[in-house]
């Protein structure tokens, strides 16, 4: 691909683009007529497409302060957390070509530029950390003013040129989909093999029979560590939370520090796993590879050697089987919650010790194709970081 960018203006997007454009086109629509509604929460991060949640008749949004948009349109969270985490999306398939949605999104509308290489521009980390800086309000609800936005300073290129550019970053974001879907269809398979081996039928293939399985008290297989510390006396240097860990992935992806936290937590050690006892629905169970301090909403437990192999326990805990059992024990309303005591003497059927080294190394494939998989979606979001700042920094 060959720019001349030499030839380019230097603009800004207040230039190229209409932001938060007028209603008054749509004044000779019928009220009836249906409409797309988004809210926030229908927003992916770093992902053009989204889902609309409703469908509501024209005349029962086109006169209230709600944002206004239609194909082809680009939108952009002004609030935090939304922006910072890159939520912003390109309308398409919109129910009659109208969408009205959130407040708390800029609707950006192409007037000299593409909508596709709008919505590169906005949702890059570039453009993001800029924003950060010049963000307004309280800590927990800062917001994106739109003179920032307006005044966002941009190169132009031609139009034959704008198409190329977003031809390239298609080809990157359908390479990152595809990656993205073999993903979950490798998650899915996992789940399903876990939810077969430990369904009623007590098999796993030819490799287990009914004959190869117990039933097992949990206090039997795990020990409950609780042993306490205080953030401010601590000398370790790393702390997890619930937030810190993903459903269904027993890596750690993200840490914090203590100095991140108050009062007491609980100390894990490398190999201890993680699992979070508060919400149990979310899934959140992971393998500790440092030592360090973990959230009192966590529960701290060590396999017990004697009557489970170690790398099997944690792959237990991320089936249906236990995921379901800690939910219904789960105590509370607002924020259900697991006792260890009520965990302890649950009963389940497991496959004896002497099966349970075969069953690890199948799916510790599986977690090693899929961080594989993690690290190509990786690269690719780098690569197209990388080309953006080239091309368009």
């Amino acid at each position: 691909m060959k720019l001349r960018k030499d030839k380019w203006d230097n603009v800004t997007l207040g230039d190229v683009c209409e932001i938060d454009p007028s209603k008054r086109e749509i004044s000779e629509i019928p009220n009836d007529t249906l409409v797309s509604f988004a809210e926030m929460a229908d927003l992916n991060e770093h992902k053009p497409d989204f889902k609309y949640s409703q469908a509501k008749p024209l005349k029962e949004v086109k006169t209230t302060g709600l944002s206004y948009f239609r194909d082809n349109d680009v939108l952009l969270a002004k609030m935090t957390p939304c922006y910072e985490n890159g939520k912003s999306g390109l309308a398409t398939n919109l129910l009659n070509g109208i969408g009205f949605g959130s407040t708390e999104f800029f609707v950006l509308r192409g007037i000299k530029m593409l909508p596709e290489l709008i919505y590169h521009l906005i949702e890059s980390d570039l453009f993001i950390d800029k924003g950060k800086l010049m963000m307004v309000g309280t800590t927990g609800r800062k917001r994106l003013m739109k003179d920032f936005v307006k005044n966002y300073e941009i190169p132009l290129p031609p139009l034959e040129e704008q198409k190329q550019i977003a031809s390239l970053f298609q080809s990157i974001e359908t390479a990152m989909e595809q990656v993205d879907g073999q993903e979950k269809n490798l998650l899915n398979l996992k789940n399903k093999l876990l939810k077969d081996l430990f369904s009623e039928q007590k098999q796993f293939g030819n490799l287990l029979k009914k004959k190869d399985f117990e039933t097992i008290k949990f206090e039997k297989v795990a020990t409950n560590i609780s042993e306490r510390v205080e953030p401010k006396k601590t000398e370790l240097t790393v702390y997890v939370g619930l937030e810190h860990l993903d459903a269904d992935n027993l890596k750690i992806e993200r840490t914090g520090t203590p100095d991140d936290v108050i009062g007491t937590k609980l100390k894990i050690y490398k190999g201890d796993i993680i699992f979070g006892k508060r919400r149990a629905y979310l899934r959140k169970v992971a393998v500790s590879h440092f030592d360090g301090i973990a959230s009192a909403h966590s529960m701290i437990l060590r396999a017990n050697e004697k009557t489970i192999e170690k790398e099997f326990l944690p792959y237990f805990m991320q089936s249906d089987a236990f995921m379901s059992r800690a939910v219904q024990i789960s105590e509370g309303s607002l924020s259900p919650t697991i006792k260890n005591k009520t965990l302890a003497v649950q009963e389940f059927i497991l496959p004896k010790k002497e099966k349970q080294k075969e069953l690890v190394s199948v799916f510790k494939q599986f977690d090693t194709t899929l961080q594989q998989l993690k690290q190509q979606k990786t690269t690719l979001k780098n690569l197209k970081g990388k080309l953006l700042n080239e091309i368009l920094g």
